[in-house]
């Protein structure tokens, strides 16, 4: 019966909507995946290109870019983004073609293949904001971090012009230097590559028709919660008229806690992504600042006059920062070193199994022996549609080749310091790295791109020696991240595509595109920071960019070797180095059960130099996520990564809006500060006299 007492004739004659719908679930529900899209029609790798899905993503990749820039120049905690681009990606297309369709324009329909392009698109440019290194070795190379750091190494300021010629010449090398493996990768080898493998069970289920309520649910949350992290930013910001003001600064648990970076600074931001990043990160990251903050720093600091000069100030090198910064590299050294030979022994272990069962490895444009035996019908689809497309291997090869060339003889231009020959050398291994980073990121899901970055920095810097090689073991690390990030990042996209049946030619056009993109936009995001701020990167600004500072200390240490640490430094840094080997040794051997309470040692490191602040924050987006689990965990699982994306996104965009104002000249109107006792008593007897 309605609300006007009449009766429902469809459910006397024995139609019932509701009843249909379950049984409609109940059936999807016992069939394959391609069994469901199976009357769909897949489209040609040229028509899963279309200029909305590039509208949208050129949209998406400015908003990315922002976050991922913000996170780099504050933490360097940057959790996956890949749900909230391929969420996003659906709501915009799906909005669009919605109102074409009512108008009765709509030519062609919105498919999971463009749906996967978009997502493609959209991490490839933002993953430039990443491994462009604007938070590390780039911005590490600029007159103000080498003051900080204390040495005369070299410089090298920000420039647009500068920055955008050098993503355009090492972005799109690891691109080339892995196509031709894909299909051993994907199809042979079969490996998992967690991320784009539950990237594409999302876009997969957003298609189908209760995946995609679900989706236009998880946006509405997403809308909601991104209209209060940017509304928040707003009112914030008018309490920030001057330094160490308003609520980023409130001293949650005393002032002596404040002093040494305790407390909770109402970010929006790091409360997302603490609901994003697993528990046991949050954690370490808190125990990381309790014991460097808590307990390390305020002892050596009671050394002043033996360990280090009482006079230095708190930012030299030579004093209490530089326990602070090499102690971090030391940790972030020892994790990276064994994740790197942990991940390079699976790796050759990994091999050395498929070889052996095959006697020979596949080639990338011939058929495998086992292509069509004992699969299933979704891997046969897969596989067939998969190896549809080729793209030859000449012309992975021929474009790596002209990149390289191009390269070389155009960066020694942008960094005198960088000679030709350092680059062939790095050029001769590059796919070796590139492929051993994929390979392993399909196995474990970590690109260790940062460590393949570091190694280039002791190398070259070694190499170079004092005649340049600070600059030049810099410029080396961004060749070499630039190159085995893309490498894992395509990887990881052909496998979404394989799961979605998205074309191998349309993955890579779309990576092409994205990266091209990224190369522009993340240099003009970055520049708008940079102008905004008058005290960009210094130690207690609002943007510190404190990986800087890092990767261009382990540059110097590559070069002057331990003579650049302060008195007993080496000793605790052997300590810790040793320590962060250990933990992770410890944490394989008792199992993935016991092993996911043990913190990591790179996350402990993290606030060794900035501080604890964030920690707190994150921290507090666990407890939500873990609240909210315990009370409803099938509307958490459901809804969480929404809102956390919501509190991402628009915290993350408010940084646009304020970064013009900056530029204008516009200040906010209030400082709300938070003072002492005794600075209480003495502002009120200047008031009163």
């Amino acid at each position: 019966m309605d609300n006007n007492g009449r009766s429902d004739d469809r459910v006397e004659n024995g139609f019932n909507p509701e009843e249909d719908d379950r049984k409609k679930e109940m059936k999807e529900a016992e069939m394959s995946v391609e069994q469901i899209f199976e009357t769909q029609e897949v489209p040609s790798w040229r028509k899963q290109l279309t200029m909305r899905a590039f509208a949208v993503s050129f949209v998406l990749s400015i908003l990315f870019s922002f976050i991922v820039m913000k996170l780099n120049l504050t933490t360097g905690i940057i959790p996956s983004l890949n749900v909230s681009a391929g969420l996003l990606g659906f709501f915009f297309v799906k909005t669009w073609t919605k109102m074409l369709e009512k108008s009765g324009l709509l030519k062609q329909p919105f498919t999971r293949q463009e749906n996967t392009v978009i997502q493609t698109c959209v991490v490839a440019s933002s993953g430039i904001a990443f491994s462009g290194g604007f938070g590390s070795y780039l911005f590490g190379m600029s007159e103000r971090i080498a003051q900080q750091s204390g040495d005369t190494g070299g410089v090298k300021n920000p420039s647009l012009g500068w920055i955008i010629g050098f993503l355009f010449v090492v972005s799109f090398l690891g691109l080339f230097s892995v196509v031709p493996l894909r299909k051993i990768m994907v199809i042979d080898f079969r490996l998992t590559y967690p991320s784009g493998t539950a990237t594409a069970h999302l876009i997969n289920s957003f298609h189908t028709p209760q995946g995609a309520k679900l989706a236009k649910k998880q946006v509405k949350t997403l809308g909601k919660f991104f209209s209060f992290s940017f509304l928040w930013g707003f009112f914030q910001w008018f309490f920030t008229a001057e330094d160490a003001c308003g609520f980023a600064n409130f001293p949650t648990f005393g002032l002596k806690a404040y002093q040494n970076k305790f407390f909770f600074d109402f970010s929006a931001t790091y409360v997302g992504v603490g609901m994003i990043c697993p528990y046991i990160i949050n954690i370490s990251v808190l125990l990381g600042g309790i014991l460097s903050w808590g307990v390390m720093w305020p002892l050596i600091e009671t050394r002043k006059g033996d360990w280090y000069p009482a006079g230095v100030s708190s930012s030299n090198m030579h004093g209490l920062q530089g326990y602070k910064v090499f102690i971090a590299i030391a940790m972030i050294l020892g994790d990276g070193l064994y994740n790197f030979f942990k991940v390079l022994s699976r790796t050759l272990t990994g091999l050395f199994y498929q070889v052996r069962g095959r006697q020979a490895l596949p080639i990338a444009n011939q058929p495998s022996s086992d292509t069509s035996k004992k699969l299933s019908y979704d891997d046969q689809r897969r596989t067939q549609l998969f190896l549809k497309d080729q793209i030859p291997t000449w012309f992975s090869v021929a474009g790596y080749v002209t990149i390289a060339v191009i390269s070389t003889i155009v960066l020694p231009h942008i960094f005198h310091e960088l000679k030709w020959y350092y680059i062939l050398v790095i050029y001769v291994f590059a796919p070796t790295l590139a492929f051993c980073n994929a390979y392993g990121c399909g196995l474990t899901d970590w690109s260790l791109a940062s460590t393949y970055g570091k190694l280039a920095i002791f190398t070259i810097g070694a190499w170079a020696g004092s005649h340049g090689g600070v600059l030049a073991g810099l410029a080396a690390c961004g060749v070499m991240m630039n190159i085995v990030s893309t490498a894992s990042d395509l990887m990881q996209d052909f496998k979404t595509g394989y799961l979605t049946l998205a074309s191998p030619r349309s993955m890579f056009i779309s990576q092409v595109i994205g990266t091209a993109m990224g190369c522009i936009v993340s240099p003009c995001v970055f520049w708008l920071f940079y102008k905004a701020f008058d005290d960009f990167g210094l130690p207690d600004s609002q943007y510190p960019a404190p990986f800087a500072v890092v990767y261009r200390n382990m540059s110097i240490l590559g070069v002057q070797g331990f003579s650049a640490l302060p008195k007993n430094c080496l000793l605790l840094c052997y300590v810790f180095f040793g320590a962060a080997i250990l933990i992770n040794f410890v944490k394989d051997m008792v199992g993935k059960k016991w092993g996911s309470y043990i913190p990591l040692p790179m996350a402990m490191a993290i606030p060794f130099y900035i501080g604890s602040y964030f920690a707190i924050d994150m921290c507090v987006g666990s407890l939500i996520l873990f609240v909210w689990e315990k009370i409803n965990k099938a509307k958490a699982d459901a809804f969480a990564p929404a809102v956390a994306s919501g509190l991402i996104c628009g915290d993350g965009i408010w940084t646009l809006p304020s970064s013009i104002l900056a530029l204008a000249g516009v200040k906010p109107p209030i400082c709300m500060k938070f003072l002492s006792r005794g600075t209480n008593a003495r502002v009120d007897k200047f008031l009163g006299s």
